[in-house]
């Protein structure tokens, strides 16, 4: 069972930038897919961007060019760098993680972008 705790989130101005960390407790290396979603007021949650075998990464058409996933393996830590933040960015982030068919989520991460 993989547990995830995300830290990274805040208050920033539009055009600022933030890193959104997801600190697993167990080993990622072996993970079928880890990414970040995003749940905004009022809105379901989507998909921001996800590495996964066989696909390497994608990214939602709305963070193209300003988000980037990244994974440490030896720190077991999922990264969300976020660049030329928006208003529209404002969401609470959650971490993904599917291992064996089993999908597990954290807890989020509040990004709160202010125009």
């Amino acid at each position: 069972q993989v547990q995830l705790v995300e830290s990274g989130g805040g208050l920033v101005q539009a055009g600022g930038s933030l890193r959104l960390s997801c600190a697993a407790s167990g080993s990622i290396f072996r993970v079928n897919s880890m990414g970040w979603y995003r749940q905004a007021p009022g809105k379901q949650r989507e998909l921001v961007a996800i590495m996964a075998t066989g696909i390497s990464t994608m990214y939602a058409d709305s963070v193209k060019g300003r988000f980037t996933i990244s994974r440490d393996n030896a720190q077991n830590t999922i990264y969300l760098q976020m660049n030329s933040l928006k208003p529209e960015d404002t969401a609470v982030y959650y971490c993904n993680v599917v291992e064996y068919g089993m999908s597990y989520w954290g807890k989020g991460t509040l990004v709160t972008v202010s125009s």
